[in-house]
């Protein structure tokens, strides 16, 4: 790779969010547009149970910060759901003006109208309850242990929340794309969640390396896991430790977290390996930063793509081409550098399976991203052989309680969870509940 090859101004032109707040005017014409259902489908639809109607209501009215209040007492990481949530998948689809119009209320940018004043105040609309003397470990300070931490702290509880990183809200800060949320959101909602009280923080504690989850469980009441997902799968193929084979999601962290963008090196021939949101922010990123050919390989069909239909398309108005139905078979190099992947064509097979048809093509690339999604480091479990895992995540009840008595977990590393801020909030929600009633 090399640096980009557009100047830096082109380069944050490119970064700039790609949608901007709704003005007064324009958020009140869309609140308008709510029919407030009795049954609300809106609100079925979201998984951390927004009263969607109730808080659009309160714009309508005027009432902005009891708007955010609806918002956030539900969803405290609601300010970065409104940016980077899959609205269009979940609360937006279900809404009724999307069956009569094809257009539905734009929930999501009336969200961020409500809750960016809050947050850009630092207006506090909750208080710590009073304390019970009982001690909560975190670790993690991403999306669900944050929320867990958030909503254990309101209810009184004294919580520690030990964090690998220097910086806190784990994929917020370091797996978003870029130009989806700027402004320093991530630590920003992340300062305001602590801003309560009662939680402490410590950085660059890595359980399993500074400390272990059996010296947790001695020392505190109960313990929350949210360790998301820190290793990421191999391909297993020949050439993939050729230079210029990177992993997405850290080539992701390093765009997110550098001064200047356009010092980054960007490929001119970019290959992305996976049908994820990882793999389509890889991909667009590339584009922004001034890759002249950028393609996106699944190994399925476009239904099949983890990526939602609006983020697919999103990457195709930014120049990125999109292939289906090919898995990667070798990655071949020149003096060491990666120079072009072979792929072979794939077609159904029974049962949702797979069958290679023997036909092959190679792709010409100087970088390859390989997004073919992250599995649960080991690390942070050593020692605990009787919690109960599968598929190489933890397994828990609907309580998000797992095998081991005091012991919860949430987020990613829980099996069936979804890569999502806004199921990954909703898992730190109901962990903290069960973890209030176990403890009174």
């Amino acid at each position: 790779m090399q640096s980009s090859r557009l100047d830096r101004r082109q380069v944050d032109d490119n970064f700039a969010a790609l949608d901007s707040s709704l003005s007064a005017s324009e958020a009140a014409i869309e609140a308008q547009r709510c029919y407030f259902c009795h049954d609300a489908p809106c609100v079925s639809a979201c998984p951390t149970g927004i009263d969607i109607p109730m808080f659009i209501q309160k714009i309508r009215s005027g009432n902005i910060i009891g708007s955010a209040h609806t918002i956030l007492e539900e969803n405290i990481m609601g300010g970065m759901c409104a940016r980077v949530c899959p609205t269009e998948i979940l609360c937006e689809q279900a809404c009724v003006r999307h069956d009569h119009e094809s257009k539905p209320v734009a929930i999501g940018a009336l969200q961020r109208f409500a809750t960016d004043p809050v947050l850009e105040g630092g207006i506090q609309l909750f208080k710590r309850g009073k304390p019970t003397g009982k001690r909560v470990a975190v670790v993690g300070a991403g999306p669900a242990g944050l929320s867990c931490a958030h909503r254990l702290a309101v209810l009184g509880h004294e919580v520690c929340v030990y964090e690998a990183r220097d910086k806190l809200a784990g994929l917020n800060e370091y797996g978003v794309a870029a130009y989806k949320a700027g402004d320093d959101i991530a630590q920003r909602e992340a300062q305001y969640i602590l801003a309560i009280g009662g939680i402490r923080v410590e950085t660059g504690a890595a359980v399993g390396v500074d400390t272990d989850l059996a010296d947790l469980r001695a020392r505190f009441d109960a313990v929350f896991l949210a360790v998301g997902l820190a290793s990421t799968r191999r391909l297993n193929i020949e050439g993939e430790e050729a230079e210029g084979v990177v992993d997405a999601v850290d080539y992701i962290a390093e765009l997110r977290q550098a001064a200047d963008k356009s010092a980054l090196p960007v490929g001119r021939r970019v290959v992305v390996i996976g049908g994820g949101m990882t793999a389509i922010d890889a991909a667009v990123q590339s584009k922004l930063l001034g890759a002249e050919e950028v393609s996106i390989v699944y190994r399925r069909g476009r239904a099949q793509m983890g990526a939602s239909e609006h983020e697919q398309a999103l990457a195709q108005t930014r120049g990125v081409s999109i292939r289906h139905w090919a898995s990667p078979r070798a990655i071949q190099s020149e003096n060491g550098r990666v120079s072009a992947v072979q792929f072979e064509v794939m077609a159904p097979g029974a049962g949702g399976g797979l069958n290679a048809t023997g036909e092959t093509y190679t792709m010409a690339a100087d970088v390859v991203f390989k997004a073919i999604g992250q599995c649960l480091a080991d690390a942070p479990l050593d020692g605990e052989q009787a919690l109960e895992r599968k598929n190489g995540k933890i397994v828990v009840d609907a309580e998000r309680r797992t095998s081991l008595p005091g012991l919860w977990a949430g987020g990613d590393c829980i099996l069936d969870g979804e890569d999502l801020t806004v199921s990954a909030v909703q898992d730190g929600k109901t962990a903290a509940a069960s973890i209030n009633r176990f403890l009174i």
